[in-house]
C-alpha cells in the first residue's frame, strides 16, 4: 500500500484534488484488464524496467509531489524493477522508497562520470517480503583481449543477483549509448554486441545462489536475465539481433507489444533471458503501460500551463515527460512456483 498522506503535502487545493483523481484513475487501470496482473505473495514475479527521465534533475522545475505520487503507485504494482537514468542526487530515488514504504530496499551504484555517462545511475527497487537480495552486487567491466584493450560502456552496466521463490535470478541492467537518431549507431551496436556476448561467454561466473559443494553440486540453477535502456529502434534492426546472436531470449509475451516509447513506435526497453530459464517461467502475461492516458493527459494541458509556461520546456509534451518519463515501463510476469516440477523428478 502506497503512503497515500503524502497527498496531503500538495498545499493548493484544486491541484491536491487533481492529484487525487489522477491516482483514482491510475489505480483503475492498474487493476483493470488493460493493466497489470495483481501481485501474488509465492506463485509469481512481477518484474519490470522503466527508464525514469532525469531522475531527479531539477529542470523545467523539478518533479512535483503528484508526479512522485504517480510513479510510486506505477512501481508499486511489481515485485522487482530495474530503474534507469538515476541522477547524482539520490533524493528522487529515496522518496520514492519512501512512498513505497520500508518494506521496500534498493539499490544502486555510483554516478558514472564523464560527458558520455551524463552523471547516471542505474538501480533496482525490490519488495523485501517478496526478494531476496542474494548479495552479489557489481558493475561490468569488459575484458581486455589479447589485441586491444576493451572500450568500456558509456555507463557501467549493473548486475545483482536476487532469490524469489524457486528462482534465483541475476539481472544485468543497462542504459546503452544512443548516439545519432538511427536505427544502427556503430557505438550502439560495439556496446549491445560486447555486453551481450560477454555475458554469454562468462555467464557462469555470475553467481550468487547456494554455495556448490567441493565436487561442484548443487540443487539450484541461476538464472542470467538482461534488461533495461537498449535504444533499439526496432527489433528487425542489428541491435536487436546482437541480443539474439549472444542466445538472449525476449519472452514471447514481449516480442508483440507496442514500443515503450511515448509514441510506442520505438522497443527501446527490452527483457531478456539467456539460454534458458530454471525455476521460473513466463506465464504470457507481458507489456508496457502506458499512463499518460490517465495521468498528465492530453486533455490536461491548460490545468498545468500555469507551471509549465514559466519553464523553457518546448510545450506541455515535453515538460510533462520530466515529471513523469519519455520511457513507459515495461513489465513480464514470471510463474516462481515449480513445486510440481521438483516433486514429479523425486517419485
Amino acid at each position: 500500500m502506497l503512503y497515500y498522506a503524502s497527498v496531503r503535502k500538495i498545499e493548493n487545493k484544486d491541484d491536491r484534488l487533481r492529484a487525487v483523481e489522477g491516482l483514482q484513475r491510475l489505480r483503475a487501470l492498474l487493476e483493470s484488464e488493460n493493466g497489470v496482473p495483481t501481485r501474488t505473495a509465492t506463485d509469481t514475479l512481477l518484474l519490470a524496467t522503466w527508464n525514469i527521465r532525469e531522475f531527479d534533475s531539477r529542470k523545467f522545475g523539478g518533479r512535483t509531489e503528484e508526479a512522485f505520487l504517480y510513479i510510486a503507485e506505477i512501481v508499486s504494482r511489481f515485485d522487482l524493477v530495474a530503474i534507469q537514468e538515476i541522477r547524482d542526487s539520490l533524493y528522487a530515488l529515496q522518496h520514492l522508497q519512501q512512498l513505497l514504504g520500508n518494506w521496500w530496499g534498493y539499490l544502486v551504484t555510483d554516478v558514472t562520470l564523464g560527458t558520455s555517462g551524463n552523471s547516471e545511475r542505474l538501480a533496482f527497487l525490490y519488495d523485501k517480503r517478496k526478494v531476496q537480495f542474494s548479495g552479489l552486487a557489481a558493475e561490468i567491466v569488459l575484458p581486455d583481449t589479447a589485441k586491444e584493450r576493451a572500450v568500456q560502456l558509456a555507463r557501467s552496466p549493473y548486475v545483482a543477483g536476487f532469490h524469489c521463490g524457486w528462482a534465483q535470478v541475476n539481472l544485468c541492467t543497462v542504459h546503452i549509448y544512443y548516439g545519432k537518431s538511427t536505427k544502427v549507431d556503430p557505438r550502439r551496436l560495439a556496446e549491445i554486441t560486447n555486453l551481450a556476448t560477454t555475458l554469454a561467454k562468462y555467464s557462469a561466473k555470475f553467481s550468487s545462489g547456494r554455495v556448490r559443494t567441493p565436487s561442484g553440486d548443487t540443487d539450484m540453477r541461476e538464472n542470467l536475465m538482461l534488461l533495461g535502456d537498449f535504444n533499439i529502434f526496432n527489433r528487425e534492426d542489428a541491435t536487436m539481433q546482437a541480443l539474439e546472436k549472444a542466445k538472449f531470449v525476449v519472452p514471447a509475451g514481449l516480442q508483440s507489444i507496442p514500443g515503450s516509447n511515448v509514441a510506442k513506435n520505438r522497443h527501446y526497453d527490452q527483457i531478456a533471458y539467456y539460454e534458458k530459464l530454471y525455476g521460473m517461467t513466463p506465464t504470457g502475461r507481458a507489456g508496457v503501460f502506458d499512463f499518460y492516458q490517465h495521468v498528465f493527459r492530453d486533455a490536461d494541458e491548460e490545468a498545468y500551463r500555469a507551471v509549465w509556461s514559466k519553464t523553457k520546456a518546448r510545450g506541455f509534451r515535453d515538460w510533462r515527460t520530466y515529471q513523469m518519463s519519455d520511457h513507459l515501463p515495461m513489465w513480464v510476469e514470471m510463474r516462481i512456483d515449480d513445486a510440481d516440477e521438483y516433486l514429479k523428478k523425486v517419485r
